[in-house]
């Protein structure tokens, strides 16, 4: 039907409506225009539809050339219009229905038109309004983006200047935080050209904010601070570099170390030279300290070892830190990312634990490197004794900060320091000894005032022993610990955390050294001297040095109470102490020699390794004190032979005259130098005293090397008078020199538990020995000593010489003694007097006041015997006068002396009554009491027995009597 209505299209035909509505068929058939035409040529020809047309007429038309169309067509015509008769009904009612919806179509078209319409109105009046709203919110929207977008790249571009800001307060992590957001921000931006360069500038700021955080890491090696070092290690964790941060912490502190005592002995250096010369810089550490000066040398040292402990507490502090960050973080997160980021931190707190760990072995050993270069750069052997000892108190307070840093023994530093206390102990020792010899050549054996609670811990040579009994701590820390309880458990680390060095000790306890050990007139007070000297006459014969004030210094012991005079006067008569207290008796040579003992002990308690050394040259200055006692004092000069050594250069003591109680006192068996005695006065002058520098003895020779470790004799000053009968033969001299002896005996006997703590194992026995043969022979020294006063002080030839005289062959009893007996007497008066006399300058103890007056009483006796034995006729009367003469010497004696018993009184008694045995007992009698001399004895046969034996049994008797004299010869 389609295609029916474009053929009729093309052909120009109409409707059956339209052909009906055209009466005129004629116009119908009207020709085409040529403009028609000419368009209907234009118009595209399309070929299949033109094939569609050709193909849909019929084929009769094209049956032959005769073939009419017109009356086909009419034919054809007819029976269309026949058949569109026949269909004219339907035909008109179908055509009624196109009618209605061409209707229909209009209707809609109009209605179509009027939406058309009224939309239009609609989008002009709302649509585009609202569209173009939200066309403009939506670039709105861009440009706020893009708005945000160049402010942030505004920001980014001035990002340095608060980068600069931030680094110069400080603030890494925020620095560090800043720049990663930037460069995050920064690729965020990327599309922009201005970004790509800026993104390279950040890049390179973060590079340089690394290296200013390396500088501030390497700051807190020095003087650390927790918030600085807080802030350093949160900047390395945003980095991701905690384990490169500790490598470079470790590398910092050994670059610490260097800087620091190279740049403070350069410091030193600098300022003794004088000059601006650079070529100390240029040089290495270990030779710059060869030009450190004696005088800087301990502010040097003091100044290097305060700088390395700054660096020691930095690290110590460093490690705290991070212990106790470690504890902070140990906290478990149930959150799996927060768990993964936990492990990684487990890794990098067990690298850093160990790296610390590991460093503090690695910098002690640097420390123990640097000092043991500065300390064998200089010679210490000149050093004086304090500033030795404060290198020694120094280093020891280092090695004391090395044992609590890292556990270590500091073996390096105390190989270095060892080396350098030998050669400084040898030169030291041999100057002391030299000058102890100077001291007692010089000595005038006066009294040195003390007080009676005087007791070496007074002396700041032994405060050290006072504070603290263990012998491996530092003076100085002694010091500490002794001043504060509290501070004794707590590590120098502990003490010293917050503020203060443990190296400024020792200057501060220095200034605090002080003594109170001198007494004015050696009195505790001066209401004591006055009630003393009440009861004897004037002190003005005292030595004005005696009456001098002394500058007591503050100690805070407490003095023992005064004696009261009821006190003193109730004293026995023997004893001749004048009543002082019993302050001690010594010299200024003695106090010297205590001081020396006790630097060598400072010297022992902080030296270990050398404490044998040093306690061999300790027993040399008691030993050669004790030699030089004897040799002044205890060396008989009287002419008589001497009991005890030989003299200078070996010579026997003059032998001009022989007096006989002299020799019976020695050949009684009563000798007066105990074999223990002698042998270590022999052994001191073998190991000790240079005989070469003596000239009677030029023919020993000895090695270069031995003479130098001995010390020449000493000799007894000129002022010391010992032959002045007034003065007791110097017994005021003898008394300060023995008793002096005697009471540094006494103080080596307190040291020597001490010593012995100290001593190594195997050298223990060499100080057993010392004790047993030396310190205690001290006192055996009075014997020798005080037996040179009793012989002098008593006139035994006068004696002698009036029992010569006297007749013992008388008849009748006598009632009344003989005048020697006075006599006698009156010398032990005059020589009582005499000790009273001494004892006013010098307090004689008990002890010594005994042994003088057993010396004499013995003397005495010896000479009653010697003198009864010259007799060469007796009776039995002459004997009873004898018992009379010796029983009035002893009841005028008794009241003399409180000695009890006399001494020999059976000696005397003994040989009275031997003038009345028989043969056979006087036979019994001379092998029984060999005391008795060979001519006391034979008196005995000769005078008692003379008259009632024959000639062979007299001969029997001295017979017997030499063979017990024999082995003596």
């Amino acid at each position: 039907m389609q295609k029916i209505k474009s053929l009729m299209a093309r052909q120009g035909l109409k409707s059956p409506q339209e052909s009906m509505a055209d009466l005129s068929p004629v116009e119908n058939l009207r020709i085409p225009s040529k403009e028609e035409l000419r368009e209907l040529r234009e118009q595209p020809i399309d070929p299949q539809a033109e094939q569609e047309i050709i193909d849909s007429i019929e084929e009769i038309y094209f049956s032959n050339d005769s073939f009419d169309m017109v009356q086909h067509e009419l034919e054809v015509s007819k029976k269309v219009a026949d058949l569109i008769l026949e269909k004219q009904p339907s035909y008109v009612k179908e055509l009624e229905r196109v009618t209605a919806l061409q209707t229909n179509l209009q209707l809609a078209a109009v209605i179509c038109t009027n939406a058309r319409r009224q939309l239009s109105v609609s989008k002009e009046g709302f649509t585009e309004a609202s569209l173009g709203l939200l066309a403009n919110q939506r670039r709105r929207q861009l440009l706020t983006g893009l708005l945000k977008s160049l402010r942030t790249i505004k920001t980014l571009q001035r990002t340095d200047v608060r980068l600069s800001e931030m680094l110069e307060e400080e603030d890494y992590p925020g620095a560090i935080q800043l720049c990663l957001e930037c460069q995050k921000a920064a690729s965020t931006f990327k599309h922009y050209s201005c970004i790509s360069e800026l993104n390279s500038k950040l890049q390179d700021t973060l590079e340089q904010i690394e290296e200013q955080l390396d500088v501030a890491l390497s700051k807190t090696c020095k003087h650390f601070d927790v918030s600085h070092y807080t802030k350093v290690q949160l900047a390395y964790t945003l980095l991701g570099k905690t384990q490169t941060a500790m490598d470079q912490l470790h590398m910092h502190f050994t670059q610490a170390i260097h800087n620091t005592v190279f740049q403070v002995v350069l410091g030193y250096v600098e300022l003794c030279a004088g000059n601006a010369d650079t070529k100390f810089q240029k040089m290495q550490y270990k030779d710059l300290c060869t030009h450190i000066t004696l005088d800087s040398y301990i502010p040097c040292l003091t100044d290097l070892c305060k700088a390395l402990w700054e660096v020691m507490l930095s690290y110590h502090r460093t490690m705290q830190w991070h212990e106790a960050h470690d504890k902070k973080e140990t906290t478990p997160t149930p959150d799996d990312a927060a768990a993964t980021e936990s492990d990684e931190s487990v890794v990098d707190r067990s690298y850093v634990k160990k790296k610390l760990e590991h460093g503090l072995t690695r910098i002690w050993q640097d420390v123990q490197l640097k000092v043991k270069a500065y300390i064998l750069g200089t010679d210490m052997s000149n050093f004086k004794y304090d500033d030795f000892i404060v290198v020694l108190d120094v280093i020891s307070r280092l090695m004391q900060v090395g044992e609590e840093f890292c556990g270590s023994k500091s073996e390096v530093l105390q190989e270095s320091i060892k080396r350098q206390s030998v050669n400084y102990f040898k030169n030291y020792h041999r100057a002391r000894l030299e000058e102890l010899r100077m001291f007692l050549e010089n000595e005038t054996w006066e009294l040195c005032p003390v007080k009676s609670n005087f007791n070496i811990a007074q002396l700041h040579e032994f405060k050290f022993m006072g504070q603290c009994r263990s012998p491996s701590v530092s003076p100085s820390r002694q010091a500490v610990s002794s001043t504060s309880p509290a501070q004794e458990e707590q590590s120098l680390f502990q003490q010293y955390l917050q503020e203060g060095n443990p190296f400024e000790m020792h200057a501060e306890n220095k200034e605090e050294e002080t003594e109170d050990v001198l007494a004015s007139n050696g009195y505790e007070s001066d209401e004591l001297e006055k009630s003393v000297y009440q009861d004897y006459d004037s002190d003005s014969d005292v030595p004005e040095e005696l009456k001098q004030d002394y500058v007591d210094e503050q100690t805070g012991d407490v003095p023992l109470k005064s004696v009261s005079r009821e006190t003193i006067r109730s004293k026995k008569k023997s004893d001749y102490n004048l009543n002082k207290t019993n302050a001690p008796i010594l010299t200024n040579t003695t106090l010297n020699v205590i001081r020396l003992v006790g630097k060598y002990m400072q010297m022992m308690n902080i030296l270990k390794p050398i404490a044998f050394d040093v306690i061999h040259c300790v027993s040399q200055l008691f030993d050669y004190y004790l030699y030089a006692v004897y040799t002044f004092f205890g060396r008989n000069d009287m002419p008589v032979p001497s009991p005890s050594l030989p003299a200078h250069g070996g010579r026997e003591a003059g032998t001009a005259r022989v007096v006989g109680p002299a020799c019976l006192y020695e050949s009684s068996g009563l000798g007066l130098i105990s074999s223990r005695l002698r042998t270590t006065l022999n052994r001191i002058q073998e190991s000790l005293i240079d005989m070469e520098a003596v000239g009677e003895n030029a023919g020993v020779h000895g090695t270069a090397e031995d003479r130098k470790e001995k010390v020449p004799s000493p000799h007894l000053s000129q002022l010391v008078v010992l032959t002045n009968s007034g003065t007791l033969y110097g017994l005021a001299q003898r008394v300060v020199a023995t008793e002096s002896l005697v009471f540094l005996a006494e103080q080596f006997e307190s040291l020597q538990s001490h010593l012995d703590t100290m001593m190594p194992a195997a050298k223990k026995p060499f100080l057993q020995q010392f004790y047993s043969q030396t310190v205690s022979t001290a006192s055996e020294l009075r014997k020798p000593i005080y037996w040179i006063v009793a012989a002098k002080a008593i006139d035994y030839e006068q004696m002698l010489l009036m029992m010569a005289g006297v007749k013992w062959d008388i008849r009748d009893i006598m009632s009344q003694h003989n005048v020697y007996v006075d006599v006698l007497l009156k010398e032990f008066e005059q020589f009582n007097k005499r000790l009273g006399d001494v004892s006013r300058h010098v307090r004689i103890p008990l002890p010594v006041s005994n042994v003088l007056w057993e010396h004499c009483i013995r003397l005495a006796n010896r000479t009653l015997v010697e003198g009864y034995a010259n007799v060469k006729k007796c009776s039995n009367e002459g004997r009873a006068l004898m018992q009379l003469d010796f029983q009035q010497f002893l009841m005028k004696l008794e009241k003399l002396t409180d000695l009890r018993p006399i001494p020999d009184k059976e000696f005397v008694e003994t040989y009275i009554k031997a003038y009345y045995l028989t043969e056979n007992d006087m036979e019994q009698f001379i092998k029984n009491h060999r005391e008795y001399s060979m001519k006391q004895l034979a008196n005995l046969v000769n005078v008692c027995l003379g008259s009632h034996i024959n000639k062979k049994a007299r001969q029997k008797l001295l017979a017997a009597i030499d063979d017990i004299d024999r082995p003596k010869r």
